[in-house]
């Protein structure tokens, strides 16, 4: 398989969401990308290496509530001071989750140095607005005026939620890196080597329990072909892919605990984005909603679910739902790729 990803310089990083952007993760891959190792990084302010005027306005994109059609994904383009003194275009993705920002970073060295005064950021919401952070007072205010457009607009959404969603966000070790056994099948899969505390809002488990665990264990049994083969398509592409899929709502993690078997436990459908670097993969999940298992056929196959099962977080339609049912109206966009 050709992995498009390996062809660049890429890395995953985690910073706070708040004005000091403190870096709380790096992957090793910021060695290749910017030249620096990750000990270095870690505890260091991602906006201090942003070659750009406009660095100390960075974490102004992530300001104010996520809204209930936020998909709570940008990209932007920005130059990227490195180790070796040498300033570097970088692609860079964004999910917004909780209390911090998971950074997806492509670099570009081959290409020549541009002043970049103005960084536009694509949002990737039922608006697809998009926002410039500029260095200068007049943009400033340009800047602000359009925010308050937005939100007065007014539009009318397909779709309706009775509160914020429910969202979660994952890195975990590239499935490409992992071992595999005789037939040449990975054992467990992906390991989580972080996830949000929002997580227990969606399944029965936290942090504490979920590191080092095998992703694909929290998957419902019906929708591990599914899964994996969504894990295919990330590692042979730089962009932001979309899938949907079901999580068991009580997953095994701790050995002695209660199990629940795969017949009993309800399903929590997830949208999930997913982006792929050479040393991991982010994921940034919202719940839809919980449903009762699937039934087995007479031969032991997956069949129909049983009745749905609707909470208080849940009842949303999947972007892929609203667009197909009225593709000509719809105002919200396809979430299965971003450039």
């Amino acid at each position: 398989m050709n992995n498009v990803v390996s062809e660049r310089p890429t890395f995953l990083g985690i910073h706070a969401r708040n004005a000091s952007t403190q870096i709380l993760y790096i992957s090793s891959g910021c060695q290749q990308a910017m030249g620096y190792s990750p000990q270095y990084m870690i505890s260091k302010n991602a906006k201090e290496f942003i070659a750009d005027p406009y660095a100390e306005k960075y974490p102004e994109i992530y300001d104010g509530a996520e809204s209930d059609d936020d998909a709570s994904a940008y990209v932007m383009y920005m130059n990227v001071r490195c180790g070796n003194g040498d300033v570097v275009l970088h692609r860079v993705t964004t999910f917004k989750c909780d209390n911090c920002i998971i950074v997806v970073g492509v670099a570009f060295p081959e290409l020549p140095f541009q002043d970049r005064h103005l960084l536009e950021v694509q949002t990737l919401d039922g608006a697809m607005r998009r926002l410039n952070l500029a260095a200068t007072e007049k943009q400033d205010r340009e800047l602000a005026e359009k925010r308050r457009q937005v939100t007065e607009q007014g539009r009318v959404p397909l779709y309706f939620a009775s509160q914020p969603q429910v969202k979660a966000a994952f890195v975990l070790e590239n499935p490409q890196n992992q071992e595999t056994d005789e037939s040449g099948r990975r054992q467990s899969g992906s390991l989580v080597v972080f996830v949000t505390g929002s997580i227990s809002k969606i399944i029965d488990a936290d942090t504490s329990d979920l590191l080092r665990y095998p992703f694909m264990k929290l998957i419902a049994p019906e929708d591990i072909l599914k899964t994996s083969k969504f894990f295919d398509r990330l590692s042979d592409s730089p962009d932001v892919l979309v899938e949907t899929f079901s999580l068991l709502e009580k997953p095994y993690i701790i050995e002695g605990d209660v199990l629940v078997p795969d017949e009993d436990n309800r399903r929590v459908v997830v949208e999930c984005l997913g982006a792929n670097v050479q040393d991991g993969v982010a994921l940034l999940m919202r719940k839809l909603r919980v449903r009762g298992p699937p039934v087995r056929n007479e031969v032991g196959e997956w069949s129909s679910y049983k009745a749905a099962v609707e909470d208080s977080d849940g009842g949303y339609l999947t972007l892929e739902e609203i667009v197909s049912s009225d593709p000509e109206t719809s105002d919200a966009p396809s979430w299965s790729t971003l450039r």
